[in-house]
């Protein structure tokens, strides 16, 4: 005699994924937010998922969604943002407890993506960029307070040393001269501590440095120390020439 036989169910013992999201909800500091999130899970008793809940996919997939409203609004929206591990390892408990009854195994929980109110990326955008401006202050002023100790320090051996003060202020006129061959406004008190010799000591300078760099353009084939060495000697005689 023939026998006919049904199927009620047909259980998939394999690893399964279902996608559940949570829309326009409200974090712990009261912004909304759109969640996106994957579940892994598992049947790891096909008896009472046939058995014990009526139709376990749909159960799966309003568990996943309340359990992640409750996570949002526990949650701050920095903490959403920065630590979706956590929320993953919590949703992942949270549905795992829900669904152990009915015979299913939740593996993990993946947070896909955090959408916020496009007003508040603009908010948070001038924020992140104020505080960049803010460090880069804060770095400037660091670095100009060392360099202000530094010049401090530098004060206190010129102070005691007048020969380093004074070849420090001739080594400044003359890289001046060097680089923009131009007339430099010099004070006189500052001509008359750096002893060359008043009007024709300055003069004698800046006719031997420009003399120098004609025949550096023209092509000459003297070294730099030669060139150097040229141009100390009008100091020297401009040092020694009565004022």
């Amino acid at each position: 005699m023939p026998l006919i036989d049904t199927i009620p169910y047909w259980l998939d013992t394999r690893v399964l994924t279902s996608s559940f999201k949570a829309e326009k909800t409200l974090t712990k500091d009261t912004v909304p937010v759109d969640v996106d999130a994957v579940l892994f899970w598992k049947i790891v008793d096909p008896r009472k998922a046939a058995l014990d809940v009526a139709d376990y996919q749909s159960s799966i997939s309003w568990a996943s969604q309340t359990a992640l409203r409750d996570v949002i609004g526990k949650t701050m929206l920095s903490d959403m943002l920065e630590g979706r591990d956590k929320i993953s390892d919590a949703l992942q408990k949270i549905i795992d407890q829900r669904t152990e009854p009915w015979g299913i195994n939740v593996i993990s929980v993946e947070v896909k993506d955090v959408l916020i109110p496009a007003s508040l990326e603009d908010a948070m955008s001038m924020q992140a960029q104020a505080e960049r401006e803010r460090q880069a202050r804060v770095i400037l002023g660091d670095s100009e307070r060392q360099v202000a100790e530094k010049f401090g320090e530098a004060a206190k051996t010129y102070l005691n040393n007048p020969v380093a003060l004074h070849l420090r202020a001739m080594n400044m006129l003359y890289e001046g001269l060097k680089q923009n061959s131009t007339i430099v406004i010099v004070p006189s008190s500052a001509v008359e501590t750096m002893q060359l010799g008043g009007l024709a000591g300055l003069t004698a300078l800046t006719m031997g440095l420009g003399a120098d760099k004609k025949k550096l353009d023209a092509g000459g084939d003297r070294t730099i120390s030669e060139a150097s060495t040229a141009i100390d000697e009008p100091i020297s005689e401009a040092v020694l020439a009565p004022a």
